[in-house]
């Protein structure tokens, strides 16, 4: 070989030898959920009465998914699927965590509930456990609610969780803070009654805390040498009771009205805004941004919003329940200020966290979701017909009817299990499910009944039935 080219050669091999090296160093991790947080709930989803300064900053500075949504329109399934990277459908666990109670029948229909697992059991393998198993230190900080305890809507005695119960700590995080069985904080001031999360000072608002361990949780990880870390806060925000600091409520009450139908809850988007801000600052000024894939999203839709355009809210199978603001920023990885309009689900989430850590599904799992890595650092297309979802229960609200639906392309269909009817949109041209076309186009609409009641039958999806 001629020297002057033997020269010039090895810069550029030294260059892919440490761009190879870089690669195959496995991300740290940080993945927020917020809770009831709606898909118009941000100012970067087109809100342009909230102030949402810091996740508006993170959308620029990565990719914006219009189209993602939760795994269920409710919290505790959405949040084992992501744990486990299964369907709710497959692990039956269909309801938030209380629920009503088993064989329930909503007074004047004769449709009874299935029984549904109430808890995420100890065998099964968590993201969490494949993380730490690999090297990754492991930190989970907010809202659990997977460990439901037995009370008065507790389900069969097989329901029940035994001891130690069931948080995080015990299905493969290193560090617990405020993760338990509650759905929502008896208080966002302290003292804030969640039993593993004590107030330092009367007053101090929970998400500010919050923020405050889990960089914490990120210091105590880097000075353990090169070990990763996944930190995983799901915030209690901004769920029910309503509460927030008095000076963003008053901003609020001046701004009610379309966009700001409750200034409380506006108060605690903007609140918990703040406090994600605060995080991400710290890993930016730690000179970590570059090393750390951060996911956003949320555990279903909202209960206290002006959801518009969307239809309906927590608890329906109708975009305003399970339509989702997610959000992904990976610098070098991830091009800035991009969106997608592919639809995504929650157990993605799981499979792609396992993909950049160069991991594969536990052989326990059985994957119902698909990684998004090549999506998100090439921008390839994903390869993936149809998402699906599985809903057999009746809210805490009790208005919905129990169905099951999928979406394919820009269609979506809606099974009721009351009439056995159906209900088909065109969500490119009618994204608030406006009008059924199930009449008007009798064969997509068989075409996606078919599949949706085989996805039903091969996850052996529980099904509700009709009194005798």
């Amino acid at each position: 070989m001629n020297m002057n080219i033997f020269l010039r050669l090895i810069p550029l091999c030294l260059m892919i030898a440490t761009a190879t090296a870089a690669d195959s160093k496995p991300p740290n991790i940080v993945l927020i959920m917020a809770d009831d947080l709606g898909w118009k709930d941000l100012h970067c989803y087109g809100n342009e009465k909230l102030d949402t300064p810091n996740l508006d900053r993170l959308a620029e500075q990565g990719l914006l998914f219009t189209d993602a949504y939760s795994a269920a329109p409710v919290c505790t399934p959405t949040r084992a699927a992501l744990m486990t990277g299964e369907s709710p459908a497959r692990l039956n666990i269909t309801n938030h965590a209380g629920g009503h109670p088993p064989n329930f029948q909503k007074p004047g229909t004769d449709l009874i509930t299935p029984i549904w697992l109430r808890h995420l059991p100890l065998e099964r393998v968590t993201l969490a456990e494949q993380l730490k198993a690999a090297g990754y230190a492991t930190g989970f900080v907010g809202k659990w609610h997977l460990s439901h305890q037995s009370g008065s809507n507790a389900g069969s005695d097989q329901d029940q969780p035994t001891e130690p119960e069931l948080r995080p700590e015990h299905q493969g995080f290193d560090i617990n803070i405020g993760g338990c069985r509650f759905g929502g904080p008896p208080s966002y001031f302290s003292p804030y009654g969640i039993p593993n999360l004590q107030g330092k000072t009367d007053g101090e608002y929970l998400p500010d805390r919050c923020a405050d361990e889990c960089i914490r949780f990120i210091e105590s990880a880097q000075s353990d040498g090169e070990r990763p870390f996944f930190l995983c806060w799901w915030n209690y925000s901004v769920h029910y009771p309503f509460q927030a600091p008095d000076d963003l409520i008053a901003k609020y009450e001046e701004r009610k009205g379309p966009g700001v139908k409750n200034p409380t809850y506006a108060a605690m988007i903007e609140g918990m805004d703040q406090s994600i801000g605060k995080l991400i600052k710290s890993i930016d000024e730690q000179g970590l941004d570059e090393d750390t894939l951060i996911i956003f999203t949320s555990d279903n839709g909202p209960f206290a919003t002006d959801v518009r355009p969307l239809r309906a809210e927590k608890g329906y199978l109708y975009e305003g329940g399970i339509r989702v603001p997610m959000i992904v920023r990976w610098p070098g990885h991830v091009r800035p200020a991009t969106q997608t309009s592919t639809p995504v689900i929650t157990m993605d989430i799981h499979a792609t966290i396992l993909d950049a850590a160069n991991l594969q599904t536990d052989p326990s799992n059985t994957p119902d979701g698909v990684s998004l890595l090549s999506m998100l650092t090439d921008e390839s297309d994903l390869e993936r017909d149809s998402i699906y979802f599985h809903y057999p229960n009746y809210a805490f609200h009790k208005q919905n009817r129990l169905g099951s639906a999928i979406r394919s392309g820009d269609y979506k269909l809606i099974k009721y299990y009351d009439d056995d009817s159906i209900e088909l949109y065109d969500l490119r041209n009618d994204i608030s499910e406006s009008r059924n076309i199930a009449i008007e186009m009798p064969e997509k609409a068989d075409q996606l009944r078919t599949k949706l009641e085989a996805w039903l039958k091969e996850t052996n999806a529980s099904q509700p039935e009709h009194a005798k």
